[in-house]
């Protein structure tokens, strides 16, 4: 008989053991201020991640202080509002990048989709505020060095925030405002030691500026992370009939690409949990060197230039750190 069903049963019981438990971990730490900044759109593993971000802010272990948009097609920012309505959070700020940055839909075009079925009233991204907007109000109003932000997308609104000047919020530029106010950021972007990632390459110049330009720690999961990380069959089949995370998982499983899958990949999800939650308590982080983002948006690590930046490295086998993201995936509000 085949030992490796007994030893993934035992790495996960050593790590339930080492981190407590999925939901419980670590309450007794303050609440992480959180900005989450996605594409929700060109894939769907935004859907878990949202979720999975939800499901950690109703245990106390964060508070979503925006969600903002970095595709500009039209149905993402409502994507957003629809879950965070179904998540009870309907106030959440939510805002739209400016005309430079990507516009993609996913080729089932699920986002329309779920906007027409889910939110009471017709909206496209007209109807909100600009991202940059959104972050600059929102940095303002909090304490110095408090603000974590992920993002699980284009790198078009920090970019844009960066160089943005003094305004009604702040009398800081851009680049000053998140040196004050920002604590982190965690990003899902890249490839490690090398890599041509879809978030960093398909707005490229952005991506290059951000990275070059960015005055706080920088965590990255990069595309090596998530890609072997399965999740989605059981909120798609688990899941409560009236959920929009369930439709949407259920929906792309059944059609993404034109097949069929059981699963999907997790990128976005493991940024999402290494924002919130100690990373090293689920993967090894590699410190003491610099993502280098190039004009064509490939990266490189050069461990010789010693800067704030960081990436993960797997320590788990793949199957157990899915086991704790697809339970936090499962979340419903109460």
């Amino acid at each position: 008989m085949s030992m490796k069903p007994y030893l993934k049963h035992i790495f996960l019981l050593a790590l339930i053991f080492h981190n407590g438990d999925f939901l419980g971990a670590q309450k007794q730490r303050p609440p992480v201020k959180v900005i989450f900044d996605t594409d929700m759109g060109p894939d769907y593993d935004d859907v878990g991640a949202i979720t999975l971000l939800h499901a950690l802010a109703a245990n106390g272990e964060c508070e979503i202080l925006a969600t903002v948009a970095s595709d500009g097609y039209p149905f993402i920012a409502p994507t957003l509002e629809v879950f965070n309505r179904y998540f009870k959070k309907p106030d959440i700020p939510i805002g739209v990048p400016d005309t430079s940055a990507p516009d993609f839909s996913c080729p089932n075009h699920w986002n329309d989709s779920l906007v027409a079925r889910y939110l009471p009233q017709p909206k496209t991204n007209q109807n909100y505020p600009s991202a940059v907007e959104v972050y600059r109000r929102t940095l303002a109003g909090q304490k110095d060095q408090s603000v974590v932000i992920v993002t699980v997308g284009f790198l078009s609104n920090l970019s844009a925030l960066l160089q943005s000047m003094p305004d009604r919020f702040s009398t800081l530029s851009g680049r000053d405002l998140v040196a004050r106010k920002v604590k982190k950021w965690v990003a899902m972007a890249g490839g490690f030691p090398q890599g041509n990632e879809f978030n960093i390459n398909q707005h490229a110049s952005a991506s290059a500026y951000t990275i070059s330009n960015w005055p706080t720690p920088i965590l990255f999961s990069g595309f090596e992370i998530g890609v072997k990380i399965m999740t989605g069959h059981k909120v798609a089949t688990q899941g409560s009939s009236e959920s929009p995370v369930r439709w949407a998982t259920a929906y792309c499983l059944s059609n993404y690409e034109h097949k069929t899958s059981q699963n999907r990949n997790s990128w976005d999800q493991t940024a999402v949990l290494c924002a919130i939650r100690d990373p090293e308590k689920y993967f090894y982080v590699i410190n003491n060197g610099t993502m280098v983002c190039q004009e064509d948006g490939t990266n490189t690590w050069n461990p010789d230039q010693n800067s704030r930046h960081s990436f993960l490295v797997h320590k788990f086998p793949y199957e157990v750190i899915a086991t704790q993201i697809e339970a936090l995936m499962l979340y419903e509000p109460n």
